[in-house]
């Protein structure tokens, strides 16, 4: 005959194992989602534009809209989105500087729109943004209530700091 805590410990780690079975189900399910995120960046408006201590700062105003509900599926738990701007300049092929962000907690909040200055400075060290092409863009991590995280990200191009300071 076996003893109460050896039958409590059998319990338990047949509990747990179905407990870590359903969750990496749960997170294997997810592999299954396509989802079709749809957003719309525009620059609005070059707030000013200047020289400030020796290096170039930017003040944007822009709209977000964005319908990402169908990033969200029963695993998800919230995702972190956030606007970046995007540039090239001769010493970094890549800078990124993120202009505003925010968190979705459900799917009844990820569908919004909304026209912001950034909510972060953006500035560039040197006088390198005068008259530059450069790229907005929405990333999202979408996190989950058990797996992996995982990241994606929509580029709008086609937009040019101006030549001169204001």
């Amino acid at each position: 005959m076996h003893s109460f805590l050896y039958r409590l410990n059998a319990l338990l780690t047949f509990s747990l194992t179905i407990l870590a079975f359903i969750c990496g189900m749960a997170s294997f399910s997810d592999n299954f989602n396509t989802p079709s995120p749809s957003v719309d960046l525009k620059v609005l408006n070059v707030n000013w534009f200047l020289k400030q201590y020796g290096n170039d700062e930017v003040s944007l105003t822009f709209s977000v809209e964005a319908d990402l509900r169908s990033l969200f599926t029963w695993n998800t738990k919230q995702i972190f989105v956030f606007v970046a701007a995007e540039y090239e300049t001769p010493k970094n092929a890549l800078n990124q500087i993120s202009l505003w962000d925010g968190i979705i907690p459900s799917k009844d909040y990820a569908k919004f729109s909304t026209q912001i200055s950034n909510k972060y400075q953006f500035i560039d060290q040197g006088t390198n943004l005068r008259g530059i092409p450069f790229n907005l863009t929405l990333h999202w991590h979408v996190m989950p209530k058990t797996g992996k995280m995982f990241a994606d990200k929509i580029v709008m191009s086609g937009y040019r700091l101006p030549d001169e300071y204001r």
